[in-house]
């Protein structure tokens, strides 16, 4: 057996909520314009046929309560508070009536943007990566196993910076529910346990500084904290 030439990265994972066990994340998938107010603030329009992705490292995650230093490249950081599915099991092709029986559990997350770097490669025509996959940028909270979480739609999310509101919607205002999403992904990669899925954000977001506190919360599920800490 060879000797790797230098040790590898540490496995990003996620604490689980009453489980001393950890939650090892493979690939980090995130459902872009999945609440109507949150695409019509940003000059665009949710597309109701499908809903579109974009990825970040596993090595973008950063656990709740941590310090985020102000990420480099950017003069624009922004909050977006989503609902995180995490699977438990493989997944190809799946039915809609079949999707949730892979799920693991459930997180409140932050999807930090680097605002001004999406909107020039908007502008551009080019990928995103820069704009939202970056160190710090998947800041999840402790996972609620599946079946401590009633079913997904009439639970409030919501983001304060600082003690002030910043988004409120309810789950239920996803154009993509949690089933469609997970069959229509499961159409395009062999999902797998350790996949977890950002699922999108309401209304509201907004530019951080440091010095920033944010909180998330989604209701029946473990909040997620997060310091914006100096460059």
């Amino acid at each position: 057996m060879n000797d790797y030439v230098f040790p590898p990265r540490q496995q990003p994972a996620l604490s689980i909520s009453g489980e001393a066990g950890l939650y090892p994340v493979a690939r980090i998938f995130c459902v872009g314009r999945n609440y109507a107010a949150h695409a019509a603030e940003m000059g665009g329009a949710v597309d109701r046929e499908k809903p579109f992705y974009f990825t970040k490292s596993a090595h973008a995650l950063l656990q709740s309560g941590a310090v985020l230093p102000y990420p480099p490249g950017t003069q624009d950081l922004h909050h977006e508070v989503e609902l995180v599915v995490a699977l438990g099991a493989p997944a190809f092709r799946v039915s809609t009536e079949q999707a949730l029986r892979v799920v693991f559990g459930y997180a409140t997350g932050l999807d930090m943007t680097r605002r001004d770097l999406q909107g020039e490669a908007k502008d551009k025509r080019r990928p995103w990566d820069t704009g939202k996959d970056f160190e710090g940028s998947a800041v999840i909270g402790a996972l609620t196993p599946a079946l401590d979480v009633p079913p997904v739609g009439p639970q409030a999310i919501r983001l304060t910076v600082n003690g002030a509101k910043r988004q409120e919607a309810l789950l239920s205002d996803m154009v993509w529910d949690v089933a469609g999403i997970i069959s229509h992904l499961s159409t395009l990669y062999h999902l797998d346990a350790g996949d977890i899925i950002m699922t999108g954000t309401p209304a509201g977001v907004g530019a951080v500084v440091p010095g920033d506190h944010l909180a998330g919360a989604i209701d029946g599920l473990a909040p997620v904290n997060l310091e914006i800490g100096p460059a």
